[in-house]
């Protein structure tokens, strides 16, 4: 019995289309298929690992992986689309296709669109944290309005409430 829930295949998108621009000037669409759930458990423990170094204040520049290692989660992250994209695209172009399965296994399809979009640039794609912590301290630092009159009327009870409907 499904019960009110929808068939997953209804709404989860199942694999990811990259349209890119190739060293051969034509257009071609990389189709990106899922990772296992081993892989795709992987790949979130080093965003996971990455996301953690730089709320803990890592430099940049620090290096997560390796290069073999950052090879080998560009591998896992594009499947069968990797020696297709190796083949056809330049570096950056590769790291680009590869960020954005990363980006779309470990967080969904919404943050990989908004970081495709964002032509790469993840400080593009959402606000940095010290925006969100400004905006978040701007709202509490914001007074509420009180009472014009100078007073204050304390909220009715329900009790109250039908007290004042007899």
């Amino acid at each position: 019995m499904a019960g009110n829930f929808k068939v997953l295949e209804e709404f989860l998108g199942d694999s990811l289309d990259l349209p890119v621009k190739c060293t051969d000037g034509k257009i071609r669409t990389f189709h990106i298929s899922p990772c296992s759930a081993e892989d795709g458990l992987r790949v979130e423990k080093l965003m996971e690992s990455g996301m953690r170094m730089a709320a803990d204040g890592a430099e940049p520049e620090a290096e997560v992986l390796n290069d073999a290692a950052e090879m080998d989660l560009y591998r896992v992250a594009l499947g069968t689309a990797y020696d297709d994209a190796v083949k056809h695209l330049a570096w950056p172009r590769l790291r680009h296709v590869a960020l954005t399965a990363v980006i779309w296994i470990s967080q969904g399809l919404p943050a990989a669109e908004a970081f495709w979009a964002a032509d790469g640039d993840p400080s593009q794609a959402a606000p940095n944290r010290e925006e969100r912590r400004a905006s978040s301290r701007a709202a509490k630092s914001t007074p509420k309005r009180g009472s014009q009159s100078g007073t204050s009327t304390p909220r009715a009870t329900s009790r109250a409430r039908k007290a004042a409907k007899t």
